[in-house]
């Protein structure tokens, strides 16, 4: 290996850089080219969230996402990733009902080239997440607004805005930790919440909107790259929007398909005359 030749990430690797005050970079990706993308401009860990329901699938919430469509996307990003660490996203009831349900879920993530899976839920889900890592398999954490539950939380809203919930979150990431988790997302809490969080663990926590003092930061790839436009979260940097882009590459390409300005000869493949010739045909120039 020459010198200087990234490696591929692991949960080892997430622990050094948070001893070392190194922050972990994260985001979100259902997509082959979109996976080759981020692991070229080194991306630590990537997410195949279930969010890629609504970004990619069309679905008004996570809800309806099913463990079938969760693997297609998946299968698509590991088949790109040579150093990132993947994170499969458990979707709704794939580990709700039984913790062998769950386990089973777990390994279809892993056999399609996983480095770990995700869910939702702290205290109440403990011994899931127990179990989980039991049969071997890494589990992220994920507190705050956990979008499988966002009717039981009254809406998409920030959490932990009053003491009790922030104490209930902190004992929720303690819970988790105990169960065995080796990081934990926490999503839309206040700034001072999720310094509190990442000062009560001893895992990597990362910020989904949890203000800059958590061990890394996750957006969601498609609000950070303006590539969907129903909304955009108040914590999301926007970097570029490719809807403005893609929307008048559309438009210009229906314009020159109706003027006759695409395609030119430039785009046209050739025959010579003389085999034009041999099948009888006549072609005017």
């Amino acid at each position: 290996m020459e010198k200087g030749e990234r490696k591929k990430v692991t949960v080892a690797t997430l622990y050094k850089m948070e001893e070392r005050g190194e922050k972990i970079t994260f985001l979100t990706c259902y997509d082959y080219p979109t996976a080759l993308l981020e692991d070229e401009a080194g991306i630590d860990i990537i997410l195949v969230g279930d969010s890629g329901g609504m970004t990619v699938l069309g679905y008004e919430t996570t809800l309806p996402v099913t463990m079938e469509e969760m693997i297609i996307l998946t299968s698509a990003v590991t088949r790109a990733v040579k150093y990132a660490f993947v994170v499969g996203d458990m979707p709704y009831m794939s580990y709700q009902i039984s913790i062998e349900d769950a386990i089973r879920n777990s390994g279809r993530f892993m056999a399609v080239g996983c480095d770990a899976i995700k869910l939702e839920g702290g205290a109440r889900v403990q011994d899931t997440v127990r179990a989980i890592v039991k049969a071997g398999i890494p589990v992220m954490g994920h507190i705050g607004l956990t979008p499988q539950s966002y009717t039981q939380l009254g809406g998409f809203k920030v959490q932990g805005k009053t003491a009790d919930s922030a104490k209930a979150l902190v004992e929720d990431a303690k819970a988790l930790e105990d169960a065995g988790v080796f990081s934990i997302l926490i999503e839309c809490v206040p700034a001072k919440v999720g310094k509190l969080i990442t000062e009560n663990v001893s895992v990597p926590t990362l910020g989904l909107g949890a203000g800059a003092d958590t061990d890394g930061q996750i957006v969601i790839v498609h609000d950070m790259i303006g590539f969907f436009a129903k909304f955009r979260p108040k914590f999301v940097k926007q970097y570029c929007n490719l809807t403005e882009i893609l929307l008048n590459a559309f438009k210009s390409y229906v314009e020159d398909v109706k003027s006759g300005e695409f395609p030119k000869p430039e785009h046209f493949y050739k025959i010579s005359k003389e085999e034009l010739e041999k099948i009888g045909v006549i072609v005017k120039e």
